[in-house]
């Protein structure tokens, strides 16, 4: 039988999460309940918001975690993944998770761990997303939370959060995104999301394709509970959506979101119309069209990873360029052709310059990839793709090395590359810890 190391130090728990992680994603709540119940179910002890979303889940936590803020609620952030250290999946009142904090709960729930998989088996052994959900659960429940936010990993039906049962149940927005393990279609991924609906807990529903909407309406039938739906009660304009410190009109339809939960929650909580429109202009969530001053220049930090995420991407640039009345130099990387394709060709269209960067992800598209994926109307017109990296481009916390002063630089792709730049450029937050990034 093989000894386990000791978890001496943070460098071991570290070590010991990432070869939890490095066994892959295991999808189920079967594990997720079991670990749940030998820790005494912390995840029964505060009432929760459980947000699900292609887009918008962690914008939608944000904003609900900045409106409960204002009405003086103790709260649980859950979210993933994190953009610099570990500990920011897990806030309370916006503080992180410590890594004593992290090495006290893994030493506490690996012994657990071993047992449930020696019980039933390695297939019990519950995998790294599983082990972060467990912290947050007791982490909420031991410094006496009021109200949690709990943003879905991937999907909803098998999720690991998806043992709470809410006070309300949301699901910000459908696309593709994911399609090898939730679906090829709308209508299958939002199948998955609307798994988070349970009996009598009403739903709020953002903005989603026709196709989507149907499923999820047809589910929240079948369980009983109310929808109430962003499109219905704001409508299509949107000079009618609660404003918000988030740039961009898809945060509006965020605000919106949030704005309905909130209202769905009036009567357990006492929060009024004043306080949810404070909240909403005081939102923190870095990465999202993230406005900074870097050497004289404009720098925006924008997490755009998807197709759906490409096309609000494209209103962003156009409107940037309208703004600035130069095209700007962008900095991309990102997971994956499927995700790569739509967001290259949305930068085409408005860039520069293009740098290509290669995160630290096993999934990252490479160099040569990147560019065959650039349209060649790109370079024809005079466009150039420059190979690059990380700490060419940010070699210290307040420079950037592309463009001149007068320059506009967008930050785009992969969460993760925002991640290590934020490290680089804020490096009183501490070493980033990108191994435990994915998922």
């Amino acid at each position: 039988m093989s000894v386990e190391p000791s978890l001496t130090d943070y460098a071991a728990v570290q070590d010991y999460l990432f070869s939890l992680k490095a066994q892959g994603l295991k999808f189920g709540i079967d594990r997720m309940r079991l670990l749940a119940a030998a820790i005494g179910q912390p995840e029964r002890a505060v009432p929760c918001v459980h947000v699900a979303g292609t887009n918008g889940k962690g914008s939608v936590s944000a904003m609900l975690d900045a409106i409960f803020q204002e009405a003086g609620l103790r709260r649980g952030l859950y979210t993933s993944p994190h953009l610099v250290r570990l500990g920011e999946r897990v806030q309370v009142n916006r503080q992180i998770l410590t890594e004593s904090e992290i090495m006290a709960y893994t030493r506490e729930l690996r012994p657990i761990a071993a047992q449930l998989a020696a019980a039933g088996g390695v297939d019990d052994h519950p995998s790294f997303f599983e082990f972060m959900t467990a912290m947050a659960f007791l982490q909420f429940a031991r410094k006496s939370c009021e109200v949690n936010v709990i943003e879905v990993g991937m999907g909803g039906r098998l999720d690991a959060t998806n043992i709470v049962t809410p006070v309300v149940s949301v699901i910000t927005s459908i696309g593709l995104d994911h399609c090898e393990m939730l679906g090829h279609t709308v209508e299958l991924i939002a199948a998955e999301k609307a798994g988070i609906i349970k009996p009598g807990v009403p739903v709020v529903m953002g903005r989603v394709p026709l196709a989507a909407e149907r499923v999820i309406r047809a589910r929240a039938a079948e369980c009983g509970s109310r929808l109430v739906s962003v499109s219905e009660v704001f409508g299509a304009e949107l000079a009618g959506y609660p404003p918000t410190n988030l740039e961009g009109d898809y945060q509006r339809w965020n605000a919106a979101t949030a704005t309905l939960v909130v209202r769905e929650l009036v009567g357990r909580w006492s929060i009024n119309e004043a306080q949810i429109a404070r909240g909403l202009l005081h939102v923190d969530w870095p990465g999202r069209w993230q406005r900074i001053r870097l050497g004289g220049r404009l720098v925006v930090l924008d997490a755009s990873h998807n197709p759906e995420g490409a096309q609000i991407l494209e209103t962003s640039l156009a409107r940037l360029v309208q703004e600035t009345g130069r095209a700007p130099i962008v900095v991309t990387g990102v997971l994956g052709a499927v995700r790569a394709r739509p967001l290259l060709e949305t930068i085409s269209h408005y860039a520069a310059e293009i740098h290509c960067v290669v995160p630290q992800q096993a999934r990252a598209c490479g160099f040569a990839e990147m560019e065959t994926l650039v349209p060649a109307e790109f370079t024809a017109r005079g466009g150039r793709i420059v190979r690059s990296s990380v700490d060419t481009i940010f070699p210290g916390e307040d420079r950037c090395n592309v463009g001149g002063p007068d320059d506009v630089v967008v930050v785009t792709g992969s969460i993760y590359l925002l991640g290590e730049i934020m490290a680089r450029l804020a490096p009183q937050r501490g070493p980033g810890e990108g191994r435990l990034q994915d998922f």
